[in-house]
């Protein structure tokens, strides 16, 4: 049975808004190791699970979806919004 991982995304360091961060991905664990390619030398699985990412508008969506489908999961929780309140006039101190 396939274990996967719901989370909130999180806002990109170079975002100043909030856009897009209110939807919930599902991503799929993976279940093999990672392999230098010999020819290439990049890494790699045969694991096409790992490339799956699904997004979903709230998290019951995505829970209800998960077990609907019989798929094992674990909400990994929302990181906190940390404000940095800061005058201009700090600049120059």
């Amino acid at each position: 049975m396939p274990n996967a991982r719901i989370y909130q995304i999180p806002k990109n360091a170079m975002q100043s808004g909030r856009a897009k961060t209110h939807t919930w991905m599902l991503e799929f664990e993976p279940t093999e190791a990672k392999q230098a390619d010999p020819l290439t030398g990049w890494a790699g699985s045969g694991d096409t699970r790992e490339q799956v990412k699904l997004q979903f508008p709230t998290l019951d969506a995505a829970t209800d979806y998960a077990r609907r489908e019989g798929i094992e999961y674990h909400v990994a929780p929302a990181p906190e919004r940390k404000l940095k309140l800061q005058a201009y006039a700090d600049n120059f101190k």
